[in-house]
């Protein structure tokens, strides 16, 4: 639902660069160019980008 604030595997502070990601990519940028120059070039942490579905306003539609 929201981005963790580290990578599961190797315990890297990617939180951060959660959003600054999404925009530029929405923005029409390449992934795989953001991802260089945020400074992701671990797998597992490319994966926990790549694979993270924002659930966050759907979810916040059900709260009472």
């Amino acid at each position: 639902m929201i981005i963790p604030v580290r990578c599961f595997s190797c315990g890297k502070v990617v939180g951060h660069l959660w959003e600054e990601y999404k925009r530029r990519v929405e923005g029409g940028e390449d992934g795989k160019k953001v991802l260089d120059e945020l400074g992701l070039t671990r797998y597992c942490c490319r994966g926990l980008f790549l694979g993270h579905v924002d659930l966050l306003k759907t979810i916040g539609e059900f709260q009472a």
